[in-house]
């Protein structure tokens, strides 16, 4: 396959419209399959998801251009899935199962288009929000995340020549494939592609996603990325996310309802998915909280998606509850994915080895670590901690807690009443960088 000039591309922007999102397979595939779940049981929610920076220093709406975020996100509401995409996600085997969508589900997938949003600016930010039936607003969080991000790139970017340019991509994939050569060092080390969201561009995840399929061979077990697992025989990674449980709180009607919503989510998930897809995100309420009252056939499911926690402290806490319901935890797999570096892999592998099974879901620091790359200091080119999160479930306001508050989002008011009933054990704050 020929490699893309990235840097000569960069600089030959000499079309009025670049599209950022290409494909609606563009996107993570935990997207999909909550998708497939939310058609097939809540077609009547509504949802509204909004756009959180948490890198608050970093003026959005000063670094990049209104009309130019207008043109992206029109250009991905003209998507749709093509013949080709439908045939592969119909046919192709994932995580060991054929068909894993439904022909009906496929159906309605085939005209499905995003839905119109809402922009505005307050103080520096974008107030960017997607609102209308859960699912078609779902899919908009990865493209608005991808566009955004790789709108921050271009501007960046804009007052490079073609030779400072391609000295800028030369320090990144020297940088990028030091990281892959310690990543091979370790032995039996299973690493995914989770970049998707906050990458620098398509074209650089594209890259990275190449260079470790070469680099680190089978220790790279795939890509969240639909699209890019299509288009170089990966496979496709991701099962749920916070979205799922939050929805669920909101739509809750006691407080009994409220504490059993990160469980009936679950139990919703497992009538659609089995197997390897039966992995635990504990923390969107607080892992102390989820472990406390969980029933005991979530000890039962395959592993754990410890997110928002430190690895090792987070993990061994799993691996406790596990020993207390009397499972072996070298039968278990932990997958850790916030905010990987590779220092951080290399340290939480070297823990872990032989307790317990981990894979590890690498993400902003793979497709967007361009510190210290660029011929002259800047700092448009640094990752940012964005979300683009639920905010409202049918008019009610959703909340997120997290292990580190930092991450927690949501109405203070609702904020407070979800701690008087989850409670705050466990809860320590933490700088959130990417």
């Amino acid at each position: 396959m020929a490699k893309t000039d990235i840097a000569r591309r960069v600089y030959n922007h000499t079309w009025k419209l670049d599209p950022i999102v290409r494909s609606l397979l563009d996107t993570d595939f935990y997207k999909l399959l909550m998708l497939q779940m939310i058609w097939g049981m809540y077609p009547k929610v509504d949802a509204t998801f909004s756009l959180i920076n948490r890198t608050t220093s970093v003026r959005l709406a000063d670094e990049i251009d209104e009309g130019e975020l207008r043109e992206q996100l029109d250009h991905a509401r003209t998507l749709r899935f093509s013949k080709k995409e439908m045939i592969w996600l119909g046919g192709n085997t994932f995580y060991g199962r054929k068909q894993i969508f439904e022909p009906e589900f496929l159906a309605w997938l085939e005209d499905f288009r995003l839905p119109e949003y809402e922009l505005s600016r307050r103080d520096g930010q974008f107030e960017l929000s997607f609102s209308g039936p859960w699912m078609y607003t779902t899919l908009w969080e990865i493209p608005a995340l991808a566009i955004i991000n790789e709108l921050r790139s271009r501007a960046a970017l804009r007052s490079f020549g073609p030779f400072a340019l391609d000295v800028l991509y030369a320090r990144a994939k020297a940088k990028m494939w030091d990281k892959t050569e310690r990543l091979k060092a370790l032995p039996g080390i299973r690493i995914s592609d989770f970049g998707t969201r906050r990458r620098h561009s398509f074209l650089w995840q594209r890259w990275c996603v190449e260079a470790l399929k070469e680099g680190i061979g089978d220790a790279f077990t795939g890509t969240s990325n639909v699209l890019l697992a299509m288009d170089n025989d990966l496979e496709a990674l991701g099962t749920n996310a916070h979205e799922l449980p939050m929805v669920f709180a909101a739509l809750a009607n006691s407080e009994k309802e409220l504490r059993e919503a990160p469980y009936k989510v679950l139990q919703d998930w497992q009538r659609y998915y089995g197997g390897n897809l039966l992995i635990v995100l504990p923390d969107t309420f607080g892992t102390a909280a989820f472990l406390r009252d969980a029933p005991d056939w979530i000890a039962d499911w395959t592993g754990f998606r410890p997110d928002s926690a430190p690895p090792i402290e987070g993990g061994e806490k799993i691996l406790s509850w596990w020993r207390e319901k009397g499972k072996d935890p070298k039968q278990k797999l932990l997958i850790f994915s916030d905010g990987l570096e590779v220092e951080t892999i290399e340290e939480t592998y070297r823990h872990f080895k032989g307790k317990v099974r981990m894979s590890f879901g690498w993400g902003t620091n793979l497709t967007n670590d361009f510190e210290g790359c660029a011929p002259t200091e800047t700092k448009s080119l640094d990752a940012i901690s964005l979300v683009c999160k639920v905010s409202e479930a049918n008019g009610r306001p959703a909340v997120k807690l997290s292990d580190n508050p930092a991450k927690a989002t949501g109405d203070e008011k609702e904020i407070k009443r979800y701690l008087r009933i989850f409670g705050e054990k466990d809860r320590v704050r933490q700088l959130v960088k990417v």
